[in-house]
């Protein structure tokens, strides 16, 4: 048994160098078509490395026996934002083909809802899975950021940064860390982003459409990001007695009543059922 799982972890931790010789090779290729300089070369080599060895860490550490297909959606999608990665670097010293950038940038954007679907129907949904996917997106915002940053100015990077100020004033105020509920609007708004930055970034818009266009998708952001952090510091002030437990029927029957109040009376109805739920 500890000799099959010893060959378990070997294959899973081969997956990581498997992406990291495919983006070599995706390098390769661009640097063929386009005679990419050495900035995009090495900025590419490192997120190559970086992506590799960072992967290979958290599959050790989950103690993880398969990679999963989903997985390897997501490292595929990982391989082509380092092209993009790349591309941007090169951009800074040369000027490689707006098209080119554009259509590996698409192709990672569509795909960013292919790994999770084919992770619920295979079964093979994981914490991994789900980290690594949120971490190849906001590296791709951040990277489109710096790309569209150069056209319409540095404001353009505060959407590329947001997720990343978040996760450091986390380490300041834990609160933050808490799990947030579902939300359709966070999940629009976060693909928008690539969306927008991507038709920004594409030069097909006047500069005013490119600037409105940016400015939008910042502005969602703002706005998405302020909203969760109001119900996260709501949520942190209330005591933990007084939280109802999911699954629980005093956790439904808060809802349902929530669900039926009047938005006018909501307010009133969540007090005076967090008042009902201290009591039980």
């Amino acid at each position: 048994m500890a000799l099959n799982n010893t060959y378990d972890a070997r294959l899973v931790q081969q997956e990581p160098a498997v992406g990291a010789g495919v983006q070599v090779l995706v390098l390769a290729l661009l640097g063929t078509a386009i005679g990419m300089g050495p900035a995009g070369w090495v900025t590419g080599l490192v997120f190559a490395v970086a992506t590799w060895a960072v992967l290979s860490r958290a599959l050790h550490r989950s103690g993880l026996r398969t990679f999963g297909p989903a997985n390897r959606v997501t490292l595929g999608r990982a391989t082509l934002v380092g092209g993009v990665t790349a591309l941007v670097a090169d951009s800074f010293v040369s000027a490689p083909p707006v098209s080119l950038l554009v259509g590996l940038t698409a192709v990672a954007l569509l795909l960013d809802g292919v790994d999770g679907k084919v992770a619920r129907r295979t079964g093979t949904s994981t914490a991994l899975g789900a980290r690594f996917d949120m971490e190849v997106d906001a590296f791709l915002i951040l990277v489109l950021s710096v790309y569209v940053s150069t056209a319409l100015g540095p404001w353009v990077l505060l959407i590329g940064a947001m997720r990343y100020a978040f996760v450091a004033a986390a380490r300041v105020a834990p609160w933050l860390n808490a799990p947030l509920p579902p939300s359709t609007a966070r999940k629009t708004v976060a693909a928008m982003q690539g969306i927008c930055l991507l038709v920004a970034g594409a030069g097909l818009l006047p500069h005013a459409g490119n600037f409105g266009v940016a400015l939008l998708a910042l502005a969602l952001l703002l706005w998405s990001f302020g909203r969760d952090v109001l119900w996260l510091r709501r949520e942190s002030r209330i005591p933990a007695g007084a939280k109802a437990q999911p699954g629980t029927r005093t956790d439904v029957k808060a809802d349902a009543k929530a669900k039926a109040a009047p938005t006018g009376t909501r307010l009133e109805l969540e007090l005076q059922l967090r008042l009902e739920l201290a009591g039980h």
